[in-house]
């Protein structure tokens, strides 16, 4: 009997290098022909695939042998040499691949724990692969508790609620300073990529505006217009730093760009509200000795890794909590698929063993004529008792063991004992 299995097969941030990752990418406009192309291999009958920038994921559920199919499969919808992937392929299997999924699903095999975007790229994914019927029963099944799973996972766990970004660590560090942050105005210096990105990360944190400055105006014009922010000649910044909150240095300088003094006609025109600073450049563009104001709140980089550090650290605890979740609801999954084998296993060997039983008894019957309509249905009866109790115990082991990992061989063996997958012209039982 051919076994139906899952198998996934892909590649990732691990495994791949992004000129790697790129070559082998789905494109939006390409997913749709590429999973008719996949349904259409031989022993595939469902798939599905997950491409994101990180990954490029391949599930299909057929018979044995649809890995090897799909591993091909990869490479040629990218005309790419299957020897020069080979090395960075994976291959998960029935049990396995469930889980890796799940746990893809659940975030915790992205490169940042915890991180929410990949649930809606599969979402979407999922969604395309069922439109164009790609999916049937397994994988509509394995996909939504997947889902389920990662919604579980992210209400009964704290696996996304630490920062572990250097952006979303200056807001936990400022949330402790300030009551809110909608009210308030950050204050970039220097207009690289770490200070962007960090003001995009605050300003998704709830922050209300942000100032741009930079030493090439037309760089903070550029930035600012992205930030949906007010850029600022470099030259001006000590009459603007009294409306900022938060300040964000990511500009290397030979001198400190913010001093004590600077920072304390600040204060005066603000009254005394308070001021949060973070120092992302090295070497360091605000002088230390500010810290020493009242009301002036510095951090640099280095106290900015320390909470990711410790946010890793919690993170890592509950993504040990958010695996036992994933484990028993891979159990939950696989009972309910390899008790698909067992239903049409318990229907055949029932239809087998009565097919005996007729033929036997119309054999029988004909050989003694004179029994009347009563004692042939009491023959009947009595035939159809003598079956049920033979089957009794193949089906009551077929059942017993419906809900643990031992009934994929106790359907391979009943249907091996019994012939099920004979010719059912050759007359065996």
């Amino acid at each position: 009997m051919e076994t139906r299995g899952i198998v996934l097969v892909g590649l990732n941030h691990r495994t791949a290098p992004v000129e790697v990752r790129e070559r082998v990418a789905f494109d939006n406009g390409r997913i749709e022909p590429a999973l008719r192309g996949l349904v259409a291999l031989p022993g595939v009958a469902e798939g599905a695939i997950v491409s994101t920038c990180n990954r490029v994921e391949v599930i299909a559920c057929g018979t044995n042998g649809v890995d090897e199919a799909v591993r091909g499969f990869i490479a040629a919808q990218h005309g790419v040499d299957a020897s020069m992937l080979s090395t960075h392929l994976y291959r998960h299997a029935d049990r396995d691949a469930v889980r890796h999924l799940f746990r893809v699903a659940a975030s915790l095999d992205s490169m940042v724990v915890g991180e929410p975007q990949i649930l809606g790229q599969m979402k979407e994914q999922y969604a395309l692969a069922a439109s164009v019927g790609a999916t049937g029963r397994v994988l509509h099944r394995c996909f939504h508790k997947s889902f389920s799973v990662a919604k579980r996972i992210r209400s009964e766990t704290g696996i996304a609620e630490k920062a572990v970004s250097v952006g979303s660590a200056a807001a936990e560090l400022a949330r402790g300073i300030f009551d809110r942050l909608q009210d308030k105005t950050a204050m970039l210096i220097g207009a690289g990529a770490m200070g962007e990105l960090t003001a995009r990360q605050l300003l998704a944190q709830g922050v209300g505006s942000v100032l741009v400055t930079n030493r090439t105006y037309d760089r903070a014009i550029d930035v600012a217009r992205e930030l949906g922010g007010m850029p600022l000649p470099l030259d001006r910044i000590a009459r603007y730093l009294p409306m900022a909150d938060l300040v964000i240095g990511a500009a290397s300088s030979d001198e400190f760009i913010l001093t004590p003094a600077l920072l304390e006609d600040a204060l005066r025109e603000r009254r005394r509200r308070p001021m949060f600073l973070v120092d992302l450049a090295v070497p360091r563009s605000f002088d230390p000795a500010v810290n020493e104001l009242d009301g002036v709140y510095l951090f640099d980089i280095d106290d900015l890794e320390g909470v990711i550090a410790d946010n890793r650290g919690a993170r890592a605890r509950e993504a040990e909590k958010a695996e036992t979740i994933v484990a028993a609801e891979v159990d939950a999954f696989w009972h309910w698929f390899t008790s698909l084998d067992a239903v049409p296993t318990i229907v055949a060997l029932r239809e087998k063993f009565d097919e005996i039983r007729r033929r036997e008894l119309a054999c029988g019957l004909s050989n003694v004529p004179e029994l009347d309509d009563r004692q042939r249905e009491a023959v009947e009866r009595i035939t159809t008792s003598l079956v049920n109790k033979l089957l009794h115990g193949p089906l009551s082991a077929l059942r017993r063991h419906e809900h643990d990992g031992a009934e994929p061989y106790y359907v391979e063996a009943v249907r091996r004992l019994f012939r099920l997958d004979d010719d059912p012209d050759d007359g065996g039982a």
